[in-house]
């Protein structure tokens, strides 16, 4: 036998890519729960241990956490799921065909909506643009007059 094959290769350790460290899992679960487990934990660490405290105080405040009305993590993850779960398969052919017609359906309502929308806030601005041009010609004719009462001119 030879040296070589005594000794498998050696392989540094690597974590599955898929398999999220203890931070990452911990701040799922604290995203999953809200801003107040956020502070309670923050609280919490300042109780046993005031650098843990210190320490989610500022990584809060970096990531905005502590200033938003929810956790981005939390929503985006919500976001994902439910977008895979509205397209995975159920198994039943007839069931998965009216899901993707009334998927397909709800997506044009909402298109012609956005359209309907994006009109009526195109009429609202020509709407305010004309009543801007309306007032600026009547204070234009306005001044003129005033002009031509202080020049003296007749009218």
């Amino acid at each position: 036998m030879s040296d070589a094959s005594l000794h498998p290769p050696s392989r540094p350790y690597a974590p599955a890519q898929d398999a999220p460290g203890f931070f990452t899992r911990a701040e799922r679960w604290l995203d999953d729960r809200g801003k107040g487990a956020w502070i309670a934990a923050m609280v919490l660490g300042f109780i046993f241990f005031w650098p843990v405290g210190l320490a989610l105080l500022a990584y809060m405040i970096w990531s905005k956490r502590m200033f938003s009305r929810s956790c981005a993590h939390s929503r985006n993850h919500m976001t994902k799921t439910h977008f895979r779960a509205a397209f995975k398969s159920s198994g039943n052919t007839a069931f998965d065909a009216y899901k993707s017609d009334t998927l397909r359906r709800l997506e044009d309502e909402q298109r012609s909506f956005e359209e309907f929308l994006e009109r009526l806030r195109e009429a609202k601005d020509k709407s305010e643009f004309d009543q801007f041009m309306n007032d600026r010609a009547k204070r234009s004719t306005a001044d003129v007059d005033d002009i031509d009462d202080a020049a003296g001119e007749p009218k």
